[in-house]
């Protein structure tokens, strides 16, 4: 099927772009890492039934240990240590600023995908990525308007802000490539809500060894007395690991690593109609070309 892998990416696009303003409000009601191993949780009740229902089996105890190994490895470094610090950053930053310095995982994943996997891009490839990063960056700048009486001021730019961002994308660009090196197999890939399981129930079991040592896990049961928390949890869960995480994995069958984190970085350009609607933002002209320019750059690498 033509476009198959770029459609699959622009599907992860629309999920991250949901599950972000879900994640993002959870975190801001309480805190960063209950919502971390709350959503995982939430999203290994979804893997293990569907997985059920489809194989017979809620885990992939069949996977080859070399899958089992780099996709465990994804999981920590991307769903664990990366979304810690992605989350904090959306909580210092805002979702738009916040996504804008996850965009920079396209060029990393790109180079990384160079190294460790031997990729190969063309220049109007690599041209296309510059275009699009470009033109996402002019979207996320654009601040807009003040907001409204009583919707709050936007979130300032701090230091502790960048960095956690600048680590959260380091680990997104690294759970990428060792994911598609897990996936890899004589025959093809392999199945990517599966792959995506592997990957949470590592982040799993290394945020619970982290509430168990330090004794925070009445953080957590605060969390779950939060009715609104968890279901703004569980939706993210949803769009965001469950879905959002898989499509991207499956889209990993069909484009390089650095094309499909480019189309990745679009998140930000569909977070501008939610800027609008709920938070009653004005977009300027400037954004709206920064979205074209960001599409413009997408459609050249898919040539």
């Amino acid at each position: 099927m033509p476009f198959l892998g770029e459609a699959t990416a622009l599907a992860t696009v629309f999920c991250w772009t949901f599950s972000v303003q879900f994640f993002a409000a959870a975190s801001r009601r309480v805190g960063v890492i209950p919502v971390n191993i709350i959503r995982l949780a939430v999203a290994l009740v979804f893997f293990a039934l569907t997985l059920w229902i489809r194989d017979g089996a809620a885990v992939p105890l069949h996977f080859p240990l070399h899958a089992w190994w780099y996709l465990g490895l994804s999981g920590v470094v991307g769903f664990f240590i990366g979304d810690i610090f992605l989350f904090k950053a959306l909580v210092e930053l805002g979702p738009r600023v916040a996504m804008l310095i996850q965009s920079l995982a396209a060029p990393a994943a790109a180079l990384l995908g160079w190294f460790f996997l031997g990729e190969r891009y063309v220049l109007h490839q690599w041209l296309g990525m510059a275009v699009a990063l470009f033109g996402v960056a002019l979207v996320i700048v654009e601040r807009g308007s003040p907001r409204p009486p009583g919707k709050g001021s936007a979130p300032a730019i701090t230091l502790l802000g960048v960095g956690s961002g600048l680590l959260g994308m380091c680990g997104q660009a690294v759970g990428t490539v060792l994911s598609k090196t897990g996936m890899q197999v004589a025959g093809g890939y392999l199945d990517a809500f599966a792959a995506t399981e592997i990957r949470a129930m590592a982040a799993f079991a290394c945020f619970a060894a982290y509430f168990t040592f330090t004794g925070k896990w009445q953080s957590v049961a605060s969390a779950l007395n939060d009715g609104r928390a968890v279901l703004y949890t569980s939706c993210g869960a949803m769009f965001g690991p469950f879905l959002g995480v898989s499509f991207s994995l499956l889209s990993l069958h069909y484009l390089s690593s650095g094309v499909a984190s480019t189309f990745f970085a679009l998140v930000p350009v569909c977070i501008i109609p939610f800027s609008v609607y709920f938070h009653k933002e004005y977009v300027s002209l400037r954004a709206v070309l920064g979205a074209c320019i960001a599409v413009g750059g997408v459609w050249m690498l898919s040539q």
